[in-house]
């Protein structure tokens, strides 16, 4: 993991200089869509009156400058499967958002929603050499843990400590500063597939442009679609997007398991194309404007005129009821939601204080949802949108952009990871200068 983790601090040096800069970006690679922010960062002091105190503080240290979307192709499941389109999609993302800011971006940060993404939870302890808890014993400790053998194939996404114990004393955030002689924490790792990532990273230098960052869309969609208190508590976000969907699972304000079912809008999309023998587009815009998951007595009489430009005009003028369509749509949102309940289950959700269940993205906007999701997830489920944050645009503060709003909190506030401290010297293999210098200063 030692490669990784330079890569990953090195990623961390990039977006603290592109802060300083004032000006970085934020690309969501999803299935159906490719979003990009530009987001300035003038600091708080010019929006210290707007700034609340409440579950939005602290977001005014940055502005949306520049937003812009774009129909993703070359992506399925929330991998890239075609490189030369995917360049193309995200290129014509970032020139809209920065023709918009005004403003040339060179560095972004990343999330995606793919790869197939695994949950370990870690523990270490260490004695204390000091009886005050500094900076190096946290990188000592957290060096300390078990890394399980995920395989050569896979790279850590996110090593973020949960919980620290000093001595007796358990559910510590931050134990610097504090006096003890046992340090014991717990970390949660999640794994990704490593050509993914490397597809990329590939991908975005084909772009001219720098990665500064990169995060699941797991995560993301958690931090801005969760309230503190839900955060606290304990809760799940179900981030439904076109070709995945995506599960987290915050406790204490830190997010304890992630996962994704590779299903999601794309597929209920697919289901009314081939049952009602149109293209997909027609199928979109059918989903779209009619779509729902509950058929009432009025549904039987409701009569959808498919359309279409096929050229055959009986073909063409057909009409379908809206019940039917119900019928078409309700059996794979329906499915969706068993494979998260299964997904809940094996995470130990049921364990938590406090169960409630947050459903964002694009695929949690269809009519009747709420109130399909608490016959198969549990009672406490409820539609949840991305926080606001300042300069959004209208169209960009649907539960869509769930993850992208995440992004650029993700992007101001990161949350202290295990790249973030820095590796004890005895980690370093045998021959490293470091080491020597090290040993140089010891005994000299």
């Amino acid at each position: 993991m030692t490669d990784l983790y330079h890569s990953q601090r090195a990623m961390r040096a990039m977006r603290k200089a592109a802060l300083q800069r004032g000006v970085i970006a934020i690309l969501d690679i999803g299935t159906s869509k490719i979003a990009c922010l530009v987001l300035r960062f003038d600091g708080p002091e010019q929006y210290r009156e707007t700034d609340g105190v409440g579950s939005l503080a602290g977001q005014s240290a940055f502005r949306v400058i520049g937003a812009a979307t774009t129909r993703s192709r070359g992506v399925r499941f929330g991998e890239i499967t075609a490189m030369n389109e995917t360049e193309r999609a995200i290129r014509t993302a970032v020139q809209a958002a920065q023709k918009m800011a005004n403003v040339r971006v060179d560095h972004v940060i990343a999330s995606f929603s793919g790869a197939k993404p695994r949950s370990y939870g870690l523990a270490g302890a260490i004695e204390l050499h000091d009886s005050t808890v500094g900076e190096q014993d946290v990188a000592r400790v957290l060096a300390s843990c078990d890394v399980p053998d995920f395989g050569e194939t896979r790279h850590v996404v996110h090593a973020q400590p949960v919980n620290f114990a000093l001595d007796h004393r358990s559910g510590l955030g931050d134990p610097r500063g504090q006096i003890g002689n046992r340090l014991a924490c717990d970390m949660h790792v999640l794994t990704i597939e490593g050509d993914a990532v490397q597809n990329l990273l590939y991908c975005i230098k084909r772009c001219d442009m720098e990665l500064a960052g990169i995060a699941s869309s797991a995560y993301t969609s958690g931090i801005s679609s969760l309230v503190e208190d839900e955060q606290e508590l304990g809760a799940a976000c179900i981030d439904m997007g076109g070709g995945s969907t995506s599960i987290s699972i915050f406790m204490k304000k830190h997010m304890i398991y992630a996962d994704s079912v590779r299903l999601g809008g794309a597929h209920i999309t697919q289901d009314i194309s081939k049952g009602l023998q149109v293209s997909l587009a027609t199928a979109e815009r059918i989903k779209t404007v009619f779509g729902g998951l509950v058929a009432t007595g009025m549904d039987d009489r409701e009569r959808i005129e498919i359309g279409g430009d096929t050229g055959d005009w009986e073909h063409d003028r057909r009409t379908v009821s809206r019940s039917e369509l119900i019928g078409i749509m309700r059996p794979r949102v329906e499915e969706i939601l068993e494979e998260v309940r299964e997904r809940l289950d094996a995470a130990g959700f049921e364990h938590l204080p406090s169960q409630q269940v947050v459903l964002t993205g694009g695929g949690s906007q269809i009519p009747g949802l709420d109130g399909l999701a608490p016959k198969i997830l549990g009672n406490q489920v409820r539609i949840g949108r991305p926080l606001r944050v300042q300069g959004l645009p209208q169209a960009a503060t649907g539960a869509a952009f769930a993850s992208c709003v995440g992004l650029s909190l993700f992007a101001a506030h990161p949350q202290d990871e295990w790249w973030d401290f820095e590796m004890p010297i005895e980690r370093y293999p045998a021959r490293s200068l470091r080491r020597a210098v090290k040993w140089f200063k010891d005994n000299w």
